[in-house]
């Protein structure tokens, strides 16, 4: 559908890392959104994600900045300038910016800030002061917007209780990941050589290599099943950890068994041709790589940590919930994936609501906005 200079304007404010989650779920949600017929701006903040490629009726608007509060006065501007309908942001620092420059701009554009992680565990692991500010600037902060949007009901408790937020303005919507082509048809093969016809099965991770995500971790637990089988195990992402985990994997005597192939876009290959993907994250929201591994069809295990894993995974009945950090726990259940058949079906299954444009359906609801642009 053709974005006509009449459509209602609607904006996304984010400073991503250009290779996280969220960066997936918004080079999907943004171009979706445009499709729908609304004008759509993606308000840039310079080195900062996501880069969205080609995406017809997406305007780029650069803010000339290089950091997010360095945006806020050309942010005011903006708002004053285009009036936008509703502007999206994600992210704390990123959603207190956007209700300070609202406030500024004197604009009535509708907030929907968007908070992607457990916050209470996310903020145990940061200073006294910054989790006071942190935790007292969504209590007064957010309670302006129209909504505040969350990947996961366990999010959405933990935001709750955490913020003192009152649980009608928060919304659980499911983030849209999948593309419907991967439900017809399977993936190919990546092109390495680890998973060319006749070679073990290879373990998958994904995600940034950091200590949020414990590769550490799962390395462990690979070099425990390495130890009784020929298997493999890949981890796709970029991260300030990759020397150290290289050099664990060394330590371990696993380093030609444990490959690190940086961030690659052709994700869905690795997951749809891997014997089993492993999640070994100490907190999550609502983990995408999980959701990208299961709507492939393949078997999954993951920490119960991981905030929604425990609703994507009903329970542990679609996969088993380890105790963050227990590489035993993870590498006897790697092992259990090993020797079972695959219940492609049944994974796929689990994923279907992450489908790009039934999310993108529920992410215009929590907006307010019609599935289509008034005509």
């Amino acid at each position: 559908m053709a974005v006509t200079t009449s459509a209602p304007r609607v904006a996304f404010f984010l400073a991503t890392s250009g290779h996280s989650g969220v960066d997936r779920l918004m080079r999907n949600l943004i171009p979706a959104v445009a499709r729908r017929g609304y004008a759509v701006d993606q308000l840039k903040v310079r080195r900062h994600g996501p880069e969205l490629g080609e995406a017809p009726g997406v305007r780029v608007v650069d803010l000339g900045a290089a950091h997010v509060w360095s945006a806020l006065p050309p942010l005011v501007r903006y708002l004053r300038r285009e009036r936008p309908l509703v502007m999206l942001s994600d992210k704390d620092k990123v959603n207190r910016a956007a209700v300070f420059a609202r406030a500024l701009a004197g604009a009535d554009t509708r907030l929907v800030l968007r908070s992607g992680t457990t916050i209470s565990v996310d903020l145990a692991n940061r200073g006294p002061f910054e989790r006071w500010t942190q935790r007292n600037s969504m209590r007064f902060c957010y309670r302006g917007a129209h909504a505040v949007v969350v990947p996961s009901d366990a999010a959405g408790r933990d935001l709750a209780a955490y913020a003192g937020l009152p649980p009608a303005l928060i919304r659980t919507v499911p983030s849209p990941i999948v593309p419907a082509s991967l439900f017809e048809r399977r993936s190919p093969p990546p092109e390495h050589p680890w998973f060319a016809a006749g070679q073990p099965p290879v373990i998958l991770g994904v995600g940034e290599l950091s200590g949020r995500k414990d590769f550490a971790t799962l390395i462990r637990a690979f070099a425990h099943l390495r130890r009784e089988r020929a298997c493999r195990l890949v981890i796709l992402g970029r991260g300030g950890q990759r020397e150290a985990l290289q050099a664990l994997a060394a330590e371990l005597g696993v380093a030609d068994d444990v490959d690190f192939p940086g961030f690659r876009d052709d994700v869905f290959n690795f997951m749809t041709h891997a014997a089993g993907f492993a999640l070994t994250s100490k907190w999550e929201g609502m983990p995408v790589v999980l959701i990208e591994a299961l709507a492939s069809g393949t078997p999954v295990v993951s920490t119960d940590g991981a905030g929604g894993a425990r609703e994507l995974l009903r329970d542990g009945e679609i996969g088993a919930l380890l105790p963050v950090g227990d590489d035993v726990a993870i590498a006897a259940a790697l092992r259990r994936i090993l020797d079972e058949p695959k219940d492609v079906a049944r994974n796929v299954a689990a994923a279907r609501r992450y489908e790009i444009e039934s999310a993108t359906d529920a992410y215009l609801a929590a907006m307010g906005l019609p599935a289509s642009a008034p005509l």
